[in-house]
């Protein structure tokens, strides 16, 4: 009698893999992999049905630390590889990881369309707002005036929002987390796993090293609660220590402006309500920065769609289905054909 054997649920040490983690002393990636290996153990996923897909960069070691299927690719490379794994075998659970100068400068153009076709696999963004693996230059996603190897009197160029990029390129999903905020990030994770469709995340990741505290001006300990709104689906826009500021939409400009609840009569009735269906919100809270606004993070854009995996296989299948005795070497050798 054959008696089957109760596999045990994987707790979140059972993800990370027997390599040395070697990222920088108090780098955020170290936080960024203990809150993806808490969220796999949420959510039930097994080792052989999850897959890391990487490109080059600090971001793209994730795959060696991780005891799952992995792939560490090409430069900028990892968007359009993952699509064909997708494609290759949908029942794969895919996970991509990629610092900022990866994804949007020499895969920008890989990021686009898979944001645009909506591949069914989550899009992790590691932003520090720099170059790190070769030695800090400046990246597509640094401020103007930032000093680096590469920009030594200071930046001229504007820098690329990475959540506004995502939802220009026709992003479904869009979300914004920061690195050491393990009682947040974790969820915004899952959020994008039980997304059917590209989920986007942005991570906003410290480099120790070359870009120190670049976020500090909202994520400090002493000013973070001024200074970032946790957006919520159906939930007013509050924030502050006291919980005493939110957002609302100025009747004149039609843009968002921060008020003070208890201040020229305002009360909580007069707070805007995140809709996350809704894309124009989607792109003006995308666009907040410190300290004039709160920076937004958590799930800034939500709106699913047919996915084209999902697409093509069923095209593929009605291919088959008109044709089910197709000899697919009888099609490459009629016509004009000849030899060599």
């Amino acid at each position: 009698m054959n008696v089957a054997t109760k596999i045990d649920p994987l707790k979140a040490k059972d993800f990370a893999s027997d390599q040395e983690v070697r990222w920088c002393p108090g780098c955020g990636d170290y936080a960024i992999i203990k809150a993806m290996q808490k969220t796999l153990a949420d959510i039930g996923a097994t080792r052989e049905s999850t897959v890391f897909v990487s490109g080059i960069g600090c971001a793209a070691r994730f795959p060696y630390y991780m005891s799952t299927y992995g792939f560490h690719t090409i430069h900028g490379r990892a968007a359009a590889i993952s699509t064909g794994i997708k494609l290759a075998n949908p029942n794969l659970d895919i996970w991509v990881a990629s610092g900022d100068g990866d994804s949007l400068s020499i895969g920008g153009n890989h990021l686009l369309h898979l944001l645009r076709r909506n591949v069914n696999l989550q899009y992790l963004l590691f932003n520090n707002e720099i170059y790190g693996l070769t030695k800090g230059q400046y990246s597509p996603t640094s401020r103007m005036g930032t000093r680096s190897p590469s920009t030594p009197l200071g930046s001229v160029e504007s820098p690329i929002s990475a959540c506004e990029f995502a939802l220009g390129s026709g992003a479904r999903f869009v979300a914004r987390g920061v690195d050491t905020q393990q009682k947040h990030l974790p969820g915004v994770f899952q959020r994008a796993w039980e997304h059917q469709g590209t989920s986007f995340v942005e991570i906003l990741q410290n480099c120790i090293v070359y870009n120190d505290d670049v976020f500090a001006e909202f994520t400090a300990k002493d000013i973070a609660q001024d200074r970032q709104v946790h957006v919520m689906h159906g939930e007013p826009m509050i924030f502050g220590a006291n919980e005493d500021k939110g957002l609302r939409v100025d009747a004149e400009s039609l843009q968002l402006e921060v008020v003070t609840l208890g201040e020229n009569g305002i009360s909580e009735s007069d707070i805007l309500v995140h809709d996350e269906t809704n894309p124009t919100l989607a792109r003006m809270l995308a666009t907040m920065e410190a300290p004039e606004y709160p920076v937004a993070l958590g799930v800034l854009y939500c709106d699913p769609a047919e996915t084209y995996d999902a697409s093509v296989l069923a095209q593929v299948q009605e291919a088959k289905d008109r044709l089910p005795e197709a000899d697919l070497d009888e099609y490459l050798r009629r016509g004009h054909t000849w030899t060599v």
